[in-house]
């Protein structure tokens, strides 16, 4: 005996509403939106330059390869937390912070047109902990 029979008109809607559900969750292709406008406040510490993630350890910044520390925090332009592995291969102009004691990359914010065209200190410069004599003159 068949005490709830169902109808063909409940199944359709039974299956439109699961497939509506199953696209809402699935999830998008990882991109980056633009900035909703928001003033964003930086460090002074925070410098400039280029980040490229190459895995969710390691990233090239300013072409120059550098470990991601453990706690690293990638911010859109929306101040919203971006996954590493969601971004592996693209490349970002960003203002970041590392970490002294390790060198790790440990913060970066992805920057809108905007914030990148204010100016900010690089680090394209290269510093030593050593002085040789051509170094003084």
């Amino acid at each position: 005996m068949n005490r709830c029979p169902t109808t063909s008109f409940t199944r359709t809607l039974l299956a439109g509403c699961a497939a509506v559900l199953l696209w809402t969750a699935l999830p998008t292709a990882a991109q980056v939106q633009p900035g909703l406008g928001v003033t964003r406040n930086f460090p002074p510490s925070a410098l400039r330059g280029v980040l490229t993630i190459d895995t969710v350890a390691q990233a090239t910044l300013n072409n120059r390869p550098i470990r991601l520390a453990p706690g690293m925090r990638l911010f859109s332009p929306q101040n919203t937390l971006v996954m590493a592995h969601s971004v592996i291969g693209q490349t970002f102009k960003v203002n970041y912070v590392i970490e002294n004691s390790t060198g790790m990359l440990l913060t970066a914010w992805i920057l809108t047109e905007k914030e990148a065209a204010q100016p900010r200190k690089g680090s394209d410069a290269v510093h030593f902990n050593f002085r040789t004599e051509s170094a003084n003159k």
